[in-house]
């Protein structure tokens, strides 16, 4: 099979000749072969781990997205993702990148509810008038 991971403003990975993909999805856990029918899946935040022809595994936390499996090509889209080898050094780097993440979402909370009072006394000057 051939597997791409999609982020919004990248190609996240590119792979082929992958054996197995295993994700975990709204209704549990699932397992895909190069057989297996063609369908679409909800993800959920979660490990995917696949198996490349020479019997490697490899891991990818991701963030919830769809993946869709099509003859021998699957395709997933997630907002964020980040791959390691090992699953210790992956919970270090997901739990690093969360912290970062949540600095920036407190920021740009703070932009926005600045913005909205903004705007909102800017429309109060404007009936005052």
């Amino acid at each position: 099979m051939e597997l791409h991971i999609l982020l919004p403003f990248k190609i996240f990975l590119k792979i082929s000749d992958v054996q197995r993909i295993v994700v975990d999805t709204n209704a549990g856990s699932y397992g895909f072969l190069p057989q297996r029918l063609d369908c679409v899946a909800a993800l959920v935040p979660g490990i995917l781990t696949y198996e490349t022809k020479e019997g490697q595994e490899h891991f990818v936390a991701m963030d919830e997205g769809i993946l869709t499996k099509r003859d021998g090509y699957v395709e997933v889209s997630v907002r964020n993702a980040i791959s390691g080898a090992d699953l210790g050094q992956l919970r270090n780097a997901v739990a690093n990148q969360f912290e970062n993440l949540d600095e920036e979402e407190r920021d740009v909370r703070k932009a926005v509810a600045k913005l909205e009072s903004e705007f909102i006394h800017g429309i109060k000057k404007l009936r005052q008038s």
